[in-house]
């Protein structure tokens, strides 16, 4: 047995199937990555706002203050190494322009209204944010 289908055979008795289903509506996240996210975040409901949970995996800019000086500095890179290179992978599926693939349809079946409209809202929105970073730094666009 491929261990996929063997993921996908405990999904349906785990308390983040549904969780699950939704991860899996945006484009670049598919079972093994909504499955991963789902082992390192936990409980999604505990971030009040994506800032949050991007600051609990360390997707935020470094700060350095004095004064009136204000710098950015690289990503913190604090909490979990796997979920943020979950990320990172799924984000490069947002360099071409939007569409609805035959896959990605079949794993928006059944799944609510408001799920789908958030996932082709952001493959409307990412590319072009996509586009106009890589032309300042290049692995800046996928962080």
């Amino acid at each position: 047995m491929r261990r996929s289908s063997a993921i996908d055979s405990l999904i349906p008795s785990s308390p983040w199937a549904d969780t699950i289903a939704r991860l899996r509506c945006p484009r670049g996240i598919d079972t093994l990555t909504a499955v991963g996210l789902c082992a390192e975040i936990g409980d999604f409901h505990r971030f009040e706002r994506p800032g949050q949970l991007m600051s609990y995996l360390g997707l935020v800019p470094s700060e350095y203050s004095s004064g009136e000086t204000r710098r950015q500095g690289q990503l913190t890179r604090t909490g979990s190494r796997h979920a943020r290179r979950l990320l990172t992978e799924a984000a490069w599926h947002y360099r071409r322009p939007p569409r609805l693939a035959t896959v990605l349809e079949h794993r928006q079946q059944n799944r609510e209204p408001a799920v789908i409209a958030i996932a082709w809202k952001a493959q409307q929105r990412l590319p072009h944010i996509w586009r106009r970073l890589e032309q300042k730094r290049g692995n800046v666009a996928v962080a």
